[in-house]
């Protein structure tokens, strides 16, 4: 029996280095990928991990020793791979990176041509099998390996999302975590009149101030504190291989990602009335509001860039967001992206006059969520079955596209299990009464405890 690899996760790669994952593991990844997408060409890169440029050889390795014609991008976020893959027109993509993970980990994640993502369900279990067996057809020939910088076609295409002359000179405050975000900001500098004050913008795969995970609110004290003490008008942070994008508000408070999600929605629907926007299942009531509105359809997918990706292809959306702060755009291959929305959200403000609060103010009032809350639990099925029992006699509606979600006249909420963790993972929003969301808040949560 063929020795199995743990490191292969629901959408990508990730493990510990060096027993789940390593040089002679990378190789057969690359093999596998070879095999099962024969793709013909693709296009490599890796983030700021001590751990990537070595990796990502034998990566290469294993490609080329099955024929495939290698591009290699250099340094690079995720969203630069999938820029590259479309830009380029070759037959996939893989991006060297553990994104937010600890940093004894590394990873990967795939796409194919037009960067179309690899999931469990369409191929990464495949190449997982390939790359356990180990057996590998080999190659007439070896393929091609170029070295090729994007940087300037990428930052080009990114800019083509704003207008520049209606900018204003903003003072934002930048946290790229010592991740791969500086780069890339250092490059969109002498095109934007914006002053930036950068914190943690060096790469450091020593992540000398923590691993660069916003999520986490230890990690938000010096943003915050670096908006209030120099009078910032906005703060934005990304993760590790920034395909996430954060913000704080001119006060430092920190802004829920879903508020921003319905930010950009209403900016896409206001060019054009008709289109689609694609949500989560998690927080839902904000976003369908404006989309309605506005004269567009907001649809709703399952939580995953996978899933995500698939419904905006499906019904080609304009955009799409989850409130975990990821944006998909239909223009950028509909993949997501950390550096577009903060852009937009610039553009936003200098358009209105208004700041990044009282843009989301108003829709925070008239929807107050809870944010998500993880809680640990024992057996998360026979929790969110229990949760389903208690409250489905009085609910409006009752969906199971992703967990458990229960819609009221006045309030709704979402259970969901973690696809890698034995947690459970709710969200609670009401329609204008953030007493009532509290309380129905606690109240879930005293179920949720006790179980």
């Amino acid at each position: 029996m063929p020795e199995p690899i743990r490191c292969f996760k629901s959408y990508d790669v990730r493990g510990r280095i060096p027993d789940e994952l390593n040089e002679d593991i990378a190789k057969r990844i690359g093999q596998g990928y070879a095999e099962v997408i024969n793709p013909g060409s693709v296009v490599v890169g890796n983030d700021i991990r001590l751990t990537s440029e070595s990796i990502k050889a034998a990566l290469i390795d294993g490609l080329r020793e099955q024929g495939v014609d290698v591009v290699d991008i250099g340094q690079c976020g995720t969203e630069e791979i999938y820029f590259a893959t479309s830009h380029l027109k070759v037959g996939g993509g893989i991006c060297v990176t553990a994104s937010h993970n600890p940093k004894d980990y590394n990873g990967m994640k795939f796409v194919r041509a037009e960067s179309k993502p690899i999931s469990g369900d369409s191929g990464l279990k495949d190449i997982q099998a390939k790359a356990e067996a180990g057996v590998f057809t080999p190659a007439a020939a070896p393929g091609t390996y170029d070295a090729v910088d994007t940087s300037d076609a990428y930052i080009q295409h990114l800019l083509s999302y704003i207008d520049i002359d209606a900018l204003q000179p903003l003072k934002i405050v930048c946290t790229a975590g010592n991740g791969g975000a500086g780069r890339v900001l250092d490059l969109l500098e002498a095109h934007l009149p914006f002053d930036f004050i950068k914190l943690h913008h060096e790469a450091d795969g020593h992540f000398p101030n923590g691993v660069p995970n916003p999520m986490l609110e230890e990690n938000r004290i010096a943003s915050a504190e670096l908006v209030r003490e120099t009078g910032a008008d906005m703060g934005i942070a990304w993760d590790g291989d920034f395909d996430r994008c954060f913000f704080y508000d001119h006060t430092g408070a920190f802004v829920e990602g879903y508020y921003v999600v319905g930010l950009l929605a209403s900016a896409f629907l206001a060019k054009s009335h008709d289109q689609i926007v694609v949500h989560d299942p998690r927080l839902t009531w904000n976003t369908i509001d404006l989309a309605n509105d506005a004269g567009g359809r907001a649809e709703q997918s399952k939580t995953g860039h996978a899933f995500i990706k698939e419904t905006m292809r499906r019904v080609d959306a304009v955009y799409g967001g989850e409130m975990s702060a990821h944006h998909y755009f239909r223009d950028f291959a509909y993949c997501d992206s950390g550096m577009i929305p903060w852009l937009l959200v610039a553009e936003i403000m200098s358009n209105t006059g208004k700041t990044l609060a009282s843009l989301v103010e108003e829709r925070a009032a008239a929807f107050p969520c809870s944010g998500e809350i993880n809680r640990t639990v024992t057996d998360a099925p026979a929790l969110i079955k229990q949760v389903e029992n208690l409250y489905a006699a009085g609910a409006n509606s009752i969906e199971h596209m992703d967990g458990l979600s229960l819609s009221f006249d006045d309030w709704r909420f979402n259970v969901r299990m973690s696809n890698t963790e034995p947690v459970v993972r709710l969200n609670v929003e009401s329609r204008g009464d953030e007493a009532l969301m509290a309380a129905k808040t606690q109240e879930l949560l005293a179920i949720i405890d006790a179980a």
